[in-house]
């Protein structure tokens, strides 16, 4: 019996480890200088992106900073912030500490979006419901609502708003979409842990591991194989910071200036 308890002791300390990864990586001190301007008076989602719902978030995605030795898993996470402060950020050129510090400062698509509405026998939109934009990477259209609710256990075709009222929530979608596959494109994780390796079809069109490709998973249409633009370089921007601040070299491949779309 002891050895069954020392043994089921062990199960319990391994998994009370796994939960603590990310935290002994990220603190909440090392979260409020990466994302330092979040809660400024300009931002409206003031408030609301906490490190505690951060952290909570993550432990439903157990491989998510988990992968790899130190250096990979401080990348991905550089990586996550990066590609989700592009998507919410408020900065400007001249902005106090920079641009690239002015991330996760709204919880939710800008002006008079629409319904984002598209036809799916699977993930029907609900009647008088838009899935326009919101959370960490601004998950978008009925599909992404219903596959990232059906994830995490909660309704959110029926419930859009639930991804800008709840920040536990809203972080869980950003992390669904980042550790998902959407075939033909690879999860976001998968080519940041070095988990990837591009197909005969990825190579012709450029598609190489590295940040660039991560960047073209998530928005490869609009900026990707364009050359040098501003999109892609912000998303760049904000990956160096958030490398330096973690102390871990961003990597080669950053762009997708040269990349083809997925499924092109």
């Amino acid at each position: 019996m002891r050895l069954l308890v020392l043994g089921l002791f062990s199960v319990l300390c391994l998994k009370c480890v796994l939960a603590q990864n990310i935290s002994s990586l990220i603190s909440k001190n090392l979260f409020e200088r990466i994302l330092v301007h979040r809660n400024d008076a300009a931002c409206g989602a003031k408030g609301f992106y906490t490190y505690e719902a951060f952290i909570t978030a993550t432990k439903t995605f157990a491989a998510f900073g988990t992968t790899g030795d130190t250096n990979t898993r401080n990348k991905e996470i550089a990586a996550f912030l990066a590609q989700t402060s592009h998507e919410t950020t408020g900065g400007w050129a001249t902005a106090p500490d920079g641009p690239y510090s002015w991330g996760y400062c709204y919880k939710q698509e800008q002006g008079s979006p629409g319904d984002y509405c598209a036809s799916s026998q699977h993930w029907p939109c609900a009647p008088g419901k838009k899935y326009f934009g919101r959370g960490p990477i601004q998950i978008s259209y009925n599909y992404n609502y219903g596959a990232a609710g059906s994830a995490i256990g909660v309704n959110l075709l029926n419930n859009p708003d639930l991804v800008a009222n709840d920040a536990v929530v809203s972080f869980k979608t950003a992390l669904w979409f980042w550790m998902t596959a959407q075939q033909p494109k690879p999860s976001a994780h998968d080519v940041i842990t070095g988990r990837w390796s591009p197909s005969v079809a990825d190579s012709a069109a450029g598609r190489v591991p590295g940040f660039g490709v991560i960047t073209n998973i998530i928005n490869g249409g609009m900026e990707c194989n364009r050359g040098s633009n501003a999109l892609m370089d912000n998303r760049i921007g904000f990956y160096r910071r958030y490398c330096q601040i973690l102390g871990v070299d961003p990597g080669n491949n950053l762009d997708c200036a040269n990349q083809r779309p997925f499924g092109q």
